[in-house]
């Protein structure tokens, strides 16, 4: 039994010594390995630094070198902006001189065209005005001599100053003279001179007209006596010329005439000198009123004296039957329009100097 108990016990430490005999060989095989391990990695480490450490330093020096650049680049850029910054202020400067001599140029131009336009205006309103106290005169001409050419005269010369000019601001201008042109030529108005002188006429005329009751003349009756004379045979005899004579004288003794009016035959031997005056008075007061340009008056005047003529006056005279000719071609020429105004002409030339 003790033989089989150390065999039993024995046993086991065997297997122990061959399990740690495995353990030795084991841990005799991995101790190259444990050590080579570590080693290797260590140099693995130390290639792996080595190789980020020049890896850095290139790195270090491609950023130093880019950074040297980007100094370079930043002092250049600098550099061209501080340049770009004179540049700009020297443009800036030239650009405000610039635009002080635009403005100054402007401004001059401007003043300029305000001197030109106010040229023209001046000579515009010189001719406007001009044009206005010539046509004024030229109406006052008219009125004095009742004559047209003044006015005709006046509008065409500054018809053609007008169109000289051609300025566009004048055109309402040259228009109403021109109608007012048309309207001088076309009108018909009274003859002043030729009713004047034939007023003169009849003034001149009114010492010779025969009162209706007025007695024939002796120089009347001498050409009839001529006449009858001349009429005689030459182989009459004395006693019938004496006849012939006295009947002669006896007709001029006695008249018969036939008198329309009664107050013409009632009339007074001494009351002829005052109507002969008072024919004159109105017709001198008719040559007033014709100077003064009152038509109506005068052909009132000139229709009163045509009825004091045939009332008192002889119609069969030749002397009034001349009287009454000069008066009815006094009435004829008083019927002429009076002298035309030039409102259209003063009126736009109005309105062309207040400026409108």
């Amino acid at each position: 039994m003790s033989s089989d108990i150390p065999n039993a016990t024995s046993a086991p430490t065997d297997k122990a010594n061959q399990e740690g005999q495995a353990l030795k060989v084991a841990s005799v095989a991995r101790r190259p390995l444990t050590f080579w391990l570590p080693l290797l990695l260590a140099v693995l480490a130390v290639v792996f630094s080595g190789l980020l450490w020049e890896k850095l330093s290139r790195i270090q020096g491609q950023l130093a070198r880019q950074s040297a650049d980007a100094g370079q680049q930043s002092l250049e850029a600098k550099a061209w902006a501080k340049q770009a910054q004179d540049s700009v202020k020297d443009s800036a400067a030239r650009m405000a001189l610039v635009e002080s001599r635009l403005g100054e140029s402007a401004l001059q131009r401007s003043q300029l065209e305000d001197l030109i336009q106010s040229l023209s205006r001046s000579r515009d309103e010189n001719l406007v005005l001009d044009i206005e106290s010539s046509l004024r005169l030229a109406q006052q001409q008219a009125q004095l001599t009742s004559s047209l050419e003044p006015l005709l005269g006046a509008l065409k010369t500054s018809q053609s100053r007008l169109q000289r000019v051609s300025n566009p601001r004048l055109i309402s201008i040259q228009r109403a003279i021109e109608r007012d042109l048309e309207l001088v030529k076309s009108a018909q108005i009274t003859d002043l001179p030729g009713m004047l002188l034939v007023l003169d006429e009849l003034v001149a005329l009114a010492d010779e007209l025969p009162l209706a009751n007025e007695m024939i003349r002796p120089a009347a009756a001498t050409p009839k006596s001529v006449e009858l004379t001349s009429k005689t045979p030459p182989n009459e005899t004395w006693w019938q010329m004496v006849l012939d004579r006295a009947m002669v004288e006896a007709r001029g003794l006695l008249r018969v005439s036939r008198i329309d009016s009664p107050e013409a035959a009632l009339l007074a031997p001494e009351q002829g000198f005052f109507l002969r005056e008072n024919l004159k008075l109105k017709l001198l007061n008719a040559r007033l009123g014709l100077l003064a340009r009152q038509n109506d008056a005068v052909r009132a005047d000139l229709q009163s004296v045509a009825n004091v003529l045939k009332k008192y006056y002889d119609p069969n005279a030749r002397k009034t039957q001349q009287a009454l000719q000069l008066l009815e071609k006094a009435q004829t020429l008083s019927k002429g329009k009076p002298i035309p105004r030039l409102d259209g002409s003063l009126a736009a030339l109005a309105t062309a100097s207040s400026g409108k």
